[in-house]
């Protein structure tokens, strides 16, 4: 399963908002990366600036084969 593109880049955080952030994905039960990049799409969205959805991967068994039993 081919994952979309990411940029990775170091980030440093002041320890208590890392611990914020993750505080905060455990509650959403989402990884502090995850967390981090939906923060930053909410905040840029109440500064108007406008996104493309995320690409989700996609959930549950892939579609059957033509020709494929069971």
């Amino acid at each position: 399963m081919a994952q979309a593109s990411k940029k990775a880049f170091p980030l440093r955080l002041d320890p208590a908002l890392h611990a914020a952030v993750e505080r905060a994905a455990a509650t959403d039960l989402r990884s502090v990366n995850a967390e981090i990049e939906c923060l930053l799409r909410e905040a840029l969205a109440r500064r108007g600036v406008k996104l493309s959805e995320p690409a989700r991967p996609r959930r549950g068994r892939p579609p059957k084969e033509e020709g494929e039993e069971g």
